[in-house]
C-alpha cells in the first residue's frame, strides 16, 4: 500500500484567549498548584510595565513571585542553568513563562530541568531519550505569550543553543507542556512591526512545513491549512497596526495552530535556520522567512500533491506551484522580509558548516524529500545568493 494510514496523535494544552484574559493569571496559578512561581522572561521585557503589571497582579492575589530574565534571543545552556539556579534558590514550585519563544522555551526547560541530575543535552528530541528524565518534581508551567510565532505555549519542547558546538538542540519531554496558555492580544499591542513580522513568519513556516510533511495526520493537516490562511489574512494587518486586537488575536491562534500542526514534523526551512541562528544569532522567525522560498523550490517535486490544497486555502487565482511561490515572495516583500541570507550577514565561507549541521538537525528527517549534505550546501548557497533557479 503506497498511501500511509498509520499515525499517533496528541493535541495540546488548555488555552484561554481574548482581550483582558491576563486577569485570570492568578486563578490559573492557584488551579494548577503554583504557590510560589518563578516568572521567566527576557531581559528586554523585564524592564517594561507589562511585566511589572503582571507581577503586581499575581502578588496582589497573595502569590509571592520571583522574576528571572537572563534570557537571550537565542537562549543558551548558560541561560538555562542560571534559571534553574534561580528556581531552586528561590524555593519556587512552578513557572510563569512570559514573552516570546525564547522566554517560553527557557521557562519550560527550567521547570523540566529543576529535578534532573543529567545534563540537558541528554534529553534532546532523539528517539526515546525523553524517558531518561526524572519526572518527580517537574514543575507546572503557565505560559503567557506576548508574540505570535513559535507556539511554544502549547508545545512539549524547547530550543536551547549549545555554544560549544554552535548547535541548536530541541529538548523534549511530554511534561514540558504548559498546563494552560493565556493568549491575551492586548499583551502584544506594544510589539514593534519588525518583531511582529518576524514572529509571524515563524508561525507561517510552522503551518506550511507541517502540512507538507509526508505523515498521516489529517487533524494536523486541517489545522495547518487554516493557520496558513489566517497568517495570510492577519499578519499584514498586525504589522500595519499593532493595536488591531482582532489581528493580534488571530495571530496568537495561528502560532498555537502551527505548534499543534508540527507534531507531524517540520523540514528544511528549520534545518537551515537552526544552524544559521546558532552561528549568527539571527532572529529565528526572520531566518525562516528568508529561507522559506528556497526550500519551497528545493522541495517542489516532493510537494506537488500539497500545492493545490494550499493554493485553494489562500484563494489564489491559479492552483499551481508558481502561484504559491509568487504568493510567498509577494507576502515577504510586503512585510519587509529580507530576500537573502547574505542580508542577515551569513557568509558563503560557512556554507559547508551550516550544511553539516542542517543534515543532522532533527527537523531534516521530516522534510518531504531527504536531502544530502551536498544538497543542503546547494540550498544554503542559493539562499545566500538569492538564487531561486527560476
Amino acid at each position: 500500500m503506497d498511501v500511509q494510514i498509520t499515525g499517533s496523535w496528541n493535541f495540546p494544552t488548555r488555552i484561554i484567549a481574548g482581550p483582558g484574559r491576563i486577569a485570570e493569571l492568578a486563578a490559573a496559578c492557584k488551579t494548577y498548584g503554583l504557590t510560589k512561581p518563578l516568572l521567566v522572561t527576557d531581559h528586554g521585557l523585564a524592564k517594561t510595565d507589562l511585566i511589572a503589571g503582571i507581577v503586581e497582579r499575581v502578588r496582589t492575589a497573595g502569590i509571592p513571585v520571583g522574576v528571572f530574565s537572563d534570557v537571550k534571543t537565542n537562549p543558551t545552556e548558560a541561560n538555562l542553568l542560571a534559571g534553574v539556579q534561580a528556581f531552586k534558590s528561590g524555593g519556587h514550585d512552578g513557572v510563569i513563562a512570559v514573552g516570546g519563544g525564547s522566554a517560553l522555551d527557557v521557562g519550560k526547560c527550567v521547570a523540566f530541568m529543576a529535578p534532573q541530575s543529567r545534563p540537558v543535552w541528554d534529553f534532546e528530541d532523539v528517539g526515546d531519550w525523553w524517558t531518561r528524565a526524572n519526572t518527580d518534581g517537574i514543575a507546572p508551567i503557565v505560559a503567557v505569550p506576548t508574540t505570535a510565532g513559535t507556539g511554544s505555549e502549547v508545545g512539549r519542547a524547547g530550543v536551547i543553543t549549545r555554544e560549544d558546538t554552535h548547535e541548536k538542540k530541541i529538548i523534549f519531554h511530554p511534561l514540558m507542556m504548559p498546563k494552560i496558555a493565556i493568549e491575551d492580544p492586548e499583551l502584544a499591542v506594544g510589539l514593534p512591526p519588525f518583531l511582529t513580522m518576524a514572529t509571524g513568519m515563524d508561525a507561517l513556516s510552522h503551518c506550511f512545513e507541517a502540512y507538507c510533511v509526508k505523515a498521516f495526520h489529517p487533524l494536523a493537516d486541517g489545522i495547518a491549512l487554516e493557520g496558513i490562511k489566517i497568517v495570510d489574512s492577519y499578519l499584514p494587518r498586525a504589522v500595519e497596526n499593532g493595536r488591531d486586537l482582532e489581528a493580534r488575536a488571530y495571530m496568537f491562534a495561528a502560532a498555537s495552530m502551527g505548534a499543534t500542526a508540527f507534531q507531524k514534523g517540520l523540514g528544511a526551512i528549520h534545518s537551515v535556520s537552526h544552524p544559521v541562528g546558532a552561528r549568527y544569532d539571527t532572529h529565528h522567525g526572520l531566518t525562516n522567512g528568508v529561507v522559506f522560498p528556497y526550500v519551497l523550490v528545493c522541495n517542489r517535486s516532493a510537494i506537488a500533491d500539497k500545492i493545490p490544497h494550499i493554493a485553494r486555502a489562500l484563494n489564489l487565482p491559479k492552483h499551481d506551484f508558481d502561484a504559491v511561490l509568487s504568493w510567498i515572495l509577494a507576502l515577504r516583500k510586503k512585510l519587509g522580509v529580507p530576500h537573502t541570507l547574505a542580508e542577515l550577514g551569513v557568509k558563503e565561507t560557512d556554507v559547508k558548516t551550516i550544511a553539516a549541521d542542517a543534515v543532522k538537525d532533527p527537523t531534516a528527517g521530516a522534510n518531504p524529500r531527504q536531502l544530502t549534505e551536498a544538497e543542503f550546501e546547494t540550498l544554503t548557497l542559493a539562499a545566500i545568493r538569492g538564487d531561486l533557479g527560476t
